[in-house]
């Protein structure tokens, strides 16, 4: 049975209802977002979580348990309207999708029965190519929204931006969106992006006119532009949204209620609602229109998927057998770690961590050699935590899970201060774009506008001093292929000189890393990024 970690939260938005008027119509969504292929259990860090760890009832959510969750919920509203909708970035994150890529999640998701999938920014980072077999593979519709795919000889004609669903009777418009800088942050080839607002404005007006009165965005744009969206959209019923990974509810942490309502231009309240990551909760919202098409009233919350929830037999089995191939890889252990390296989101794409340390040092140490004093990771780089103890190449590779390896570029002191500049400038949604960083210090004020954020950024000088950072100097830096290519906004790294993405992967240096340590390796933070008021 499934566990209710809210107590229910119920919005009525529109008084005189004592009983349900003969018009109405209540659908019933259930949903998840940023799942990254997730499909073993986690721990409340959101790292691997150990058979032992989960027998102990230690863990959450995994496929098995979100396949039982699903079921037992629709069940519930076996008498009613259900719909269960992904709001993208299914791919990515695990061993699982580094082996079998798109064919493990269209595989799974087949059998749980999403009726209508998103597109997140992930599902472009091994090209549309892969991102069209698992279109091909699906069998359920899978929407784009602001990208237009018609230069993409593979993907023109096979992704919609918005379609109509029948339940009850009743038609459901369901509008794609995702985000504007998907490709700053992956391999989309030749599909163009375009401004969220404008196109969910054009699509809900679309919509309208053909007579569907009742909208829901489907959304991978990130919490803080839903609440954009639903403030300067009209026609716009309800948002379903992911790509900031946000929990919402009453719960400790929570970066808003659930459901977070916004007044649109006409007045109206728009419920918006996002369910976490990596498949550790099931968000349920029910939402009821009256015969005009007008929402009256948004009632739900997100369900905690932990082991109170016994995983799918069937499920359990699929994946045992998935895990042969990679389950030798995965146990290879390749050191210790003396306490917990935090990798956790909200901790790494706004401070220093102490992952974002490790890795930074690590891809510094490897090319030092080769002149190289600055180092630079992306906080999106970094998936996940790994606890103290054994840490094995399967931690490593959920920490890693994008294939990078090591790339130098030559750039000037002013143009480091710049992309320095370019780590902070999205803070306020949560931007991988963030600098964890090795061989530099700097300090960032977050109450000045972006552009404008940097300051007191050092070097090392001779010995263990800092110095100043000489603008007209050249420096020798070294990143992930992923950003010295300019990705998360990195363009000043695109533009450099003598760029060279000679490999290896991340994580073989992180693994040798540690050995040099002596395989034990104890995490730390030393003040290298300063947070000023």
């Amino acid at each position: 049975m499934k566990k209710l970690l809210l107590g229910a939260t119920a919005l009525t938005l529109c008084a005189g209802f004592s009983s349900a008027a003969y018009a109405e119509f209540t659908l019933n969504i259930l949903h998840i977002n940023d799942f990254h292929s997730r499909f073993d259990p986690i721990t409340n860090s959101d790292s691997n979580c150990g058979a032992d760890q989960d027998a102990a009832g230690e863990c959450f959510g995994g496929i098995a348990r979100l396949k039982t969750i699903i079921d037992d919920t629709r069940a519930t509203h076996a008498d009613g309207n259900s719909i269960l909708l992904s709001a993208g970035d299914n791919f990515q994150g695990s061993l699982y999708y580094t082996t079998y890529k798109s064919k493990v999640v269209s595989d799974f998701f087949n059998q749980l029965g999403f009726d209508v999938v998103a597109t997140g920014n992930h599902e472009f980072d091994d090209g549309p190519e892969e991102f069209l077999k698992f279109i091909e593979a699906a069998e359920f519709p899978i929407i784009g929204g602001n990208f237009d795919v018609s230069r993409d000889a593979n993907l023109a004609g096979k992704i919609k931006g918005s379609i109509v669903v029948e339940i009850g009777g009743e038609k459901i418009g369901i509008i794609g969106a995702t985000a504007e800088d998907t490709p700053e942050i992956a391999e989309v080839g030749d599909v163009e992006f375009h401004e969220v607002t404008q196109y969910v404005r054009g699509a809900a007006e679309a919509l309208d006119a053909a007579g569907v009165n009742k909208i829901i965005l489907l959304s991978h744009i990130g919490y803080g532009v839903d609440l954009e969206v639903a403030a300067s959209v009209p026609l716009i019923d309800v948002i379903v949204g992911g790509h900031s990974h946000s929990l919402l509810g009453s719960m400790d942490g929570a970066a808003g209620p659930y459901p977070t309502m916004v007044t649109n231009p006409d007045g109206i309240e728009v419920p918006v609602v996002q369910a976490n990551q990596y498949g550790k909760y099931l968000g349920d919202i029910a939402i009821t229109w009256d015969d005009d098409g007008k929402v009256v009233s948004a009632e739900g919350a997100p369900y905690l998927i932990d082991a109170s929830v016994t995983g799918n037999e069937d499920f359990k089995a699929q994946l045992a057998d998935l895990a042969g191939p990679i389950e030798e890889l995965a146990a290879t252990v390749i050191g210790a770690s003396t306490a917990p390296l935090e990798g956790n989101r909200e901790v790494c794409r706004v401070k220093e961590c102490s992952m974002g340390n490790l890795l930074a040092d690590a891809i510094l140490d490897r090319t030092a050699s080769q002149g190289a004093t600055i180092a630079f990771q992306n906080g999106g780089g970094i998936r996940a935590s790994i606890d103290e103890g054994e840490i094995t190449m399967g931690e490593v590779l959920t920490v890693l899970p994008f294939s990078n390896t090591l790339a130098t570029v030559s750039i000037s002191g002013a143009d480091v201060i710049e992309a320095l500049e370019n780590g902070v400038s999205d803070i306020e949604n949560g931007a991988g774009r963030f600098a964890q960083v090795a061989g530099v210090k700097y300090s960032y004020t977050l109450a000045n506008p972006a552009g404008e954020r940097i300051s007191d950024v050092l070097v090392k000088g001779d010995g263990d001093s800092w110095v100043p950072i000489d603008e007209e100097a050249t420096y020798i830096v070294v990143t992930n292929n992923f950003v010295r290519g300019g990705g998360d906004g990195y363009e000043t790294f695109a533009n450099g000189d003598n760029p060279y993405d000679f490999g290896p992967p991340l994580e073989q240096v992180v693994a040798d890393y540690i050995a040099s340590q002596g395989g034990t390796y104890t995490p730390y933070t030393d003040g290298r990024i300063t947070i000023l008021e």
